[in-house]
């Protein structure tokens, strides 16, 4: 392993820009907005079920371009097959030119779900045949197109048995997303959704290793092996730390100060100094950002780079949230300046600004509240509502 003695130093806030550019998010999200090439960038966009204002995942693809609007996705994903959706740390829409890279994943998600405890033992291959005869037969089914029950008593985790065989072909990668209506998935066949040139590569699976561990580095810039290995969540530590072994000689050994003027090690893509070199400063834009924002979903790396504290409270009960259910940050040059609660009302036409906490130490100019207004305007529109509405004084 290469040696730390020699490691490149990179203060806190070069480390803060050198994060926001790999995240899309250094410049003023404005121009022609190509979402697949955003896709391409992030590496994969998470999927959420959760609406307040937009969606988690069209949220992301706002961030960095606001003239990305919802249907967009879809497009990509229906009609030009150039997106797949699957699961990463959890399910998200991957470029679909990463698909050859994608079927060990299949394999691991089939293997992991097959074994969990409750998945595992309410799977029935003939129901299995069934789904697949069906969908064989008929072409896309979405759940609403089965009717089996919950067997037993009700509770929140339970799922009806063809919800769960729908999950597992999908996980294994027999079924896959062919488009979505509203939130809802319908399922195909694989080989009828996935284009035969890249769903047949046959590649070994060292070599897909490889590639996650080399695609991870590139779009964080800088992490430990750790948190390359966390970045897909497609890979295990075993398998890393023997990359990092193959690869020695390209990794590059970095040290990264923190807010606190501590110092942590990691490694960083071949090209660090090019990538350094050519850093600008953040836009001075005030932007809202999503909960699931790949920005900010390593909350340790957040608060270590940052010095923000962000937890999400949806899944807190209300009397022990300290902040609300849904609380998005706010990003302003290269510090998270605060966070709000908003929630969009789109029969009534209204995007309501519930509750706003601004960092300590940071005051609430007149400067910067137009920001934030001008901010509020821009998301109101993805949401496809006109009046921002303020509850709180």
């Amino acid at each position: 392993m290469a040696s730390y003695l020699t490691a490149l130093r990179i203060p806190n806030r070069t480390a803060r820009h050198l994060w926001l550019s790999v995240n899309g998010l250094g410049d003023a999200p404005t121009g022609r907005c190509d979402a697949s090439r955003l896709i391409q960038s992030l590496g994969f966009v998470q999927l959420d079920t959760i609406q307040v204002v937009s969606r988690a995942h069209h949220h992301i693809l706002w961030s960095r371009n606001q003239n990305y609007r919802e249907p967009m996705l879809n497009k990509l994903l229906a009609k030009d097959r150039s997106v797949f959706e699957h699961f990463t740390h959890d399910a998200s829409v991957l470029p679909m030119e990463f698909l050859p890279m994608w079927q060990r994943q299949f394999r691991r998600m089939q293997d992991k779900v097959g074994r969990s405890s409750w998945y595992g033992k309410h799977l029935d291959p003939d129901h299995l045949d069934q789904i697949k005869s069906r969908i064989t037969e008929e072409g896309p089914l979405s759940t609403h197109d089965f009717d089996t029950k919950i067997e037993g008593k009700r509770e929140m985790w339970k799922r009806p048995p063809h919800k769960i065989g729908l999950d597992y072909l999908w996980y294994a990668g027999v079924l896959a997303t062919c488009h979505r209506d509203g939130f809802t998935k319908y399922y195909d066949l694989a080989e009828r959704v996935f284009p035969a040139h890249l769903y047949e590569q046959d590649i070994p699976d060292r070599d897909q290793i490889d590639w996650l561990c080399h695609a991870a580095l590139d779009r964080i810039g800088i992490g430990s092996l750790g948190e390359v290995r966390k970045f897909w969540d497609a890979t295990e530590v075993t398998e890393v730390s023997a990359w990092a072994e193959r690869h020695v000689a390209s990794l590059i050994p970095v040290e990264v100060e923190s807010v606190d003027g501590t110092w942590t090690k990691a490694f960083a893509a071949p090209d660090i100094e090019e990538r350094l070199s050519a850093l600008s400063h953040p836009t001075s834009r005030l932007r809202i950002l999503n909960p699931f924002d790949p920005a900010i979903r390593d909350r340790a790396r957040l608060k270590r780079l940052f010095g923000f504290d962000y937890t999400v409270e949806m899944f807190v009960p209300a009397a022990k949230r300290r902040w609300g259910y849904y609380v998005y940050p706010m990003l302003e040059r290269d510090c998270l300046v605060g966070r709000i609660e908003v929630k969009a009302d789109r029969p009534k036409g209204t995007l309501t600004v519930q509750n706003l906490w601004w960092e300590p130490k940071v005051r609430a100019t007149a400067q910067r509240l137009a920001k934030l207004d001008s901010e509020l305007g821009r998301l109101a529109r993805l949401a496809g509502v006109d009046d921002v509405r303020w509850q709180v004084g």
